[in-house]
C-alpha cells in the first residue's frame, strides 16, 4: 500500500489539522508520509506511532518532490503565514508529475476572488492551481476555528475583538472536524465533489463570549491590529485576522454561507462538534 502523505503533520496554534489527520490514519493501520518542517520532538512522536517521516519546506522543489514519490492521496495544508501561495504552486506542480490521485486541501469558507480579506483571495487562487494540476482536488472550505478565538482571548479574560455589536454572527467549526473529514475524504472509494462546505455552528460573537465565560469587548481595528502583532508576530496573520473580524461586523447578522453544513456527518458519522464541547470537553 502506498503512503499517504500529510503535510502539517507536526501540528501548530492554527488548529493542528495535519497532526490528527496524521494519527487519524495512523490508528486506522495506513501508512503515513508525514511532513514536518523540523527534526524536533513532535516529528519523533510521529515516528513512534508508525509514520514515516519527510522533513522539509513546503515551497521547496527539493523537498517535496521526494515527499510525493509513490503517492496517490495526500492532505495539503499550510498556516496562514507568508509562503502559501508558492507552496501551493509547489505542490500542485510535483503532484502533477507523480500522478497523484487525489489531494485534500484545507482552504477557507469564503475563498473566492473577490472575498473580504486578502488571505481569503490567495486560498481563491491556490484551489485553482491544484484544481488546473489534475490531480483531484478536493477544497475543504473551512469556517472560522475555535481555536482562533481560544487564542484571541489568550491570558487577557476578554474576547477583545473588532467585531462590532455582541450580536455580529460568527460560522465557526472545531480544528477537529476539519481534520476528520479530511481523513474521511482520503479514505473514501468512492468520488468525492470537489469542494465541501464546512461549518459547524453558527452563534454571535456575544454567545461565543458567554461560553469562554468571558466579556466580549468591541476595539478599533487599528488598535487591535496592534496589539494582535505583539501577539502572533507574523504580518499576514494580523493582516488576514484584522480583515476576517471587521468583513464579519460588516456582515452583521448572517450570510447566506452562514450554516451548518452536512459535510461533517456525512464523513464521520456523527454531529459536528459544537464550541461548548471545546471549552469543557469533559
Amino acid at each position: 500500500m502506498t503512503p499517504i502523505l500529510v503535510t502539517g503533520a507536526a501540528g501548530g496554534t492554527q488548529g493542528g489539522t495535519g497532526r490528527r489527520v496524521a494519527e487519524t490514519l495512523l490508528r486506522a493501520g495506513l501508512p503515513v508520509r508525514a511532513f514536518v518542517r523540523g527534526d524536533d520532538a513532535r516529528a519523533a512522536e510521529l515516528k513512534d506511532l508508525g509514520a514515516e517521516i519527510a522533513l522539509g519546506d513546503l515551497r521547496e522543489i527539493r523537498a517535496v518532490t521526494p515527499a510525493l514519490q509513490d503517492v496517490r492521496r495526500a492532505y495539503f495544508t499550510y498556516p496562514v503565514a507568508a509562503g502559501m501561495l508558492d507552496a501551493a504552486a509547489v505542490f500542485a506542480a510535483v503532484a502533477h508529475q507523480s500522478g497523484l490521485e487525489r489531494v485534500v486541501a484545507v482552504s477557507q469558507l469564503g475563498s473566492d476572488p473577490q472575498a473580504g480579506t486578502p488571505h481569503m483571495r490567495r486560498h481563491w487562487v491556490a484551489e485553482q492551481l491544484l484544481d488546473r494540476a489534475g490531480i483531484g482536488a478536493v477544497h475543504l472550505r473551512a469556517a472560522v476555528f475555535f481555536e482562533n478565538l481560544r487564542v484571541a482571548i489568550g491570558d487577557t479574560g476578554e474576547l477583545r475583538l473588532p467585531l462590532g455589536s455582541p450580536d455580529t454572527v460568527l460560522p465557526l467549526i472545531a480544528g477537529a472536524d476539519v481534520a476528520d473529514v479530511g481523513a474521511g475524504v482520503l479514505c473514501a472509494d468512492t468520488p468525492v465533489a470537489p469542494v465541501q462546505w464546512l461549518a459547524g455552528e453558527i452563534m454571535t460573537v456575544g454567545e461565543a463570549a458567554a461560553i469562554f465565560d468571558v466579556p466580549y469587548v468591541n476595539v478599533d481595528p487599528e488598535e487591535w491590529a496592534a496589539s494582535a502583532m505583539a501577539r502572533y508576530r507574523d504580518d499576514v496573520v494580523v493582516e488576514h485576522l484584522t480583515h476576517l473580524w471587521t468583513m464579519f461586523a460588516a456582515i452583521g447578522s448572517g450570510h447566506e454561507l452562514f450554516r451548518v453544513t452536512e459535510s461533517i456527518e456525512e464523513f464521520t458519522g456523527r454531529p459536528p462538534r459544537t464550541l461548548r464541547d471545546f471549552v469543557d470537553p469533559g
